[in-house]
């Protein structure tokens, strides 16, 4: 006999701030027990990250300045769901291009995540493309910001993983990207998706 859940309800909504990436909201929710309590959170717009895999097994790692934790991270390349009406993984191709000035042949999804449910709905998705090329030199994008010093490198794979369990990838959408595709690989990549495939809800 399977319990109950409780239907937790929005009974009013206040907006702290919006910003073009996300909003701050106050939720004051109906809980179990009777009554309700606020629940303060941020919503997002959502992100696409990308396991480039080569030919060789390699995948491609980009260290790059976070300043709210202050210190560079090991990602993939990554980017928001920012541009309206735009297709996920036509996203993610543009970010492999931006961040990594690579195309890919083809791109499955991965694995999504709720990176941080706690506090925020971001919904990351992540995708893994293979049959790799270059971009030509004269189409690359000018990178500005924190982008302009981005470190691009390429490790094999179980390297990565090696990484992740000994702390030093510690970015959510890398660790899940890394060890899903560890797993899709081992596999023989039956448990991957169309590129198409919905958003968690």
């Amino acid at each position: 006999m399977s319990a109950v859940e409780h239907r937790y309800e929005v009974t009013d909504r206040q907006e702290r701030w919006s910003g073009r990436i996300f909003t701050v909201v106050t939720d004051e929710v109906t809980m179990p027990g009777g009554g309700t309590a606020p629940r303060d959170y941020v919503k997002h717009v959502g992100a696409v990250a990308v396991v480039a895999l080569d030919e060789a097994g390699q995948v491609v790692l980009i260290r790059q300045y976070r300043h709210p934790v202050g210190r560079h991270l090991w990602e993939l390349p990554a980017g928001l769901m920012d541009v309206s009406g735009e297709d996920l993984a036509a996203a993610a191709a543009r970010e492999l291009a931006e961040e990594a000035d690579l195309t890919a042949g083809s791109i499955d999804v991965l694995v999504d995540l709720h990176s941080s449910p706690g506090f925020s709905d971001e919904v990351v998705r992540v995708f893994l493309a293979r049959d790799l090329a270059d971009v030509p030199a004269e189409q690359r994008h000018d990178r500005r910001d924190e982008e302009a010093d981005l470190q691009v490198v390429r490790v094999d794979l179980d390297e990565a993983v090696g990484m992740v369990l000994a702390g030093e990838i510690t970015n959510a959408s890398c660790v899940a990207g890394l060890l899903a595709a560890a797993r899709a690989r081992d596999a023989g990549w039956s448990v991957l998706r169309r590129a198409d495939a919905p958003l968690p809800r």
